[in-house]
């Protein structure tokens, strides 16, 4: 797994480094790194280093200090450096010394550079940019690179609650922090220089694509249809068949042994998918090994006697959607279960269930509702936060939103369902899941007819006809 590490342990590896190495290496080889990544952009970007322009904007403190020290080697490249220190008298002396030894000059305007590196704050910095830092931002009409991450970002929630940088590119030092998962959007492309810490176990982490592949259920020379896991899936009505159709199909795409279905959405599922064993009833629909409830099911009083009955199992049960409400009024039948529980609400959802917003720190709302009720929480978003208690959470950032579009959370419950019936631990299944479904949005989009503009949402069918492709490319990772 990939860690994110929190602000109080990056500075507590940072003082046990400085312990064991000579004064100032540390900052020499994050300046290094970042002038490294500066120079691979300028010549990707310009066609050359020797002769191109930076601006780097400076602040106080070792932050500054690394963009300092990159701009000094910059220089030796043959790069005319310029920095725009925002607080002289607190700009670090040897980094600044050094740029000015190399050539590079210090001015109070951007100039005309080919590239802005942001050395305003580093992991210490909170709150959005003050004003003239802000100012200079605005005007940058250049690409930017950050050290260690996107001023005016929270380093620890991502949060954003004024100006800030949107950084194409954040070369972080020594570790990944929670920022570069919980607001990629703001970090660009980002990339890793070691620095030689000593880190602990993360807080947050996201699983690596190679090792769901590998973990991925598939059949064995001794499996049938029923040691391959059966799923039942709870879903749809007479409003919304739909949901039926994309929860049902995902759980069949996602490789169950058998998927049964329990509803009044069965003509159109069996339209569908053939494959499937259709019932009216929970009661009827004969033995599965986990249940999928409340896409598409309403909020009525069979709709409820449903959701009771399928909590009232001992099986493994994804609530969401609809059955996602139905517990925000009753949460009774699911506090204190003893099989694994997932819940996997949207902000909306998370709002209605706890009474509050998720808020700025979206992992502190997680991990608390996942502790109170003992149940493990997807909360989604571009980056899916998933909760289970007395683990770390795990973070899936989508690298895009092509799955903002109805149904496409039907879809993404019916893979959660498919892997708790084949065993998998309740955590992974749904950390799991959300990287497959953002995967298979993805290859959805680019598959999708030129009509459809870059970046625009897909619908919900291409991405379920996605995901065993998904499951293919992940899977193909795990035997590189």
């Amino acid at each position: 797994m990939r860690g994110y590490f929190t602000v109080e342990q990056v500075r507590a590896a940072e003082a046990e480094l400085f312990g064991r190495v000579p004064a100032g290496v540390p900052m020499q080889r994050a300046a290094y790194g970042l002038a490294r990544v500066v120079a691979a952009e300028l010549r990707a970007r310009t066609g050359g280093v020797a002769g191109r322009a930076v601006t780097l904007l400076i602040g106080s403190g070792d932050n500054g200090g690394d963009a300092l020290w990159a701009g000094s080697m910059l220089r030796r490249r043959g790069v005319a450096v310029t920095a725009v220190l925002l607080s002289p008298a607190r700009a670090h002396a040897e980094g600044l010394a050094a740029l000015c030894r190399s050539g590079g000059r210090v001015a109070d305007e951007l100039g005309a550079p080919d590239l802005v590196v942001d050395g305003i704050v580093g992991i210490s910095g909170r709150g959005p940019l003050r004003p003239r830092a802000a100012e200079l931002v605005a005007a940058v009409d250049v690409p930017i690179v950050s050290a260690d991450l996107p001023s005016g970002v929270d380093p620890d929630t991502g949060a954003v609650d004024g100006p800030a940088v949107r950084a194409d590119v954040t070369v972080t030092f020594g570790a990944h922090k929670p920022v570069h998962a919980l607001a990629a959007p703001w970090c660009g492309r980002i990339e890793l220089v070691p620095i030689g810490l000593r880190l602990p176990a993360a807080e947050l982490a996201a699983l690596e694509p190679a090792s769901i592949g590998a973990r991925w259920p598939v059949p064995g020379p001794h499996d049938d249809k029923y040691t391959q896991g059966v799923t039942g899936i709870c879903a749809g009505s007479a409003t919304y068949p739909g949901a039926a159709v994309l929860c049902t199909g995902a759980a069949v795409a996602a490789t169950s042994g058998m998927v049964r279905y329990a509803g009044t959405g069965a003509a159109e599922v069996l339209a569908h998918f053939p494959e499937v064993i259709a019932a009216e009833t929970v009661s009827s629909t004969g033995r599965v090994q986990a249940w999928v409830c409340g896409p598409g099911g309403g909020t009525d009083d069979a709709a409820r006697e449903r959701l009771s009955e399928v909590l009232a199992t001992d099986l493994p049960v994804v609530v969401d959607a609809d059955a996602l409400t139905l517990l925000a009024a009753d949460p009774a039948p699911v506090i204190g279960r003893a099989a694994p529980t997932v819940l996997t609400p949207h902000a909306g959802e998370f709002a209605r269930l706890t009474g509050a917003d998720p808020g700025p720190d979206r992992s502190a709302a997680v991990r608390d509702l996942a502790e109170k009720w003992q149940v493990t929480v997807l909360l989604k978003g571009r980056a899916t936060l998933v909760a289970t208690p007395g683990a770390p959470i795990l973070v899936n950032e989508a690298g895009g939103s092509w799955a903002a579009t109805a149904g496409a959370g039907d879809v993404l419950s019916g893979i959660i369902g498919a892997l708790l019936a084949a065993g998998r631990p309740p955590q992974w299944a749904a950390a799991a899941a959300a990287r497959t479904h953002a995967l298979a949005a993805n290859l959805a989009a680019h598959a999708a007819p030129p009509a459809n503009a870059p970046g625009a949402p897909i619908s919900a069918t291409p991405l379920l006809h996605q995901v065993h492709s998904a499951i293919q490319t992940l899977r193909a990772l795990a035997t590189r």
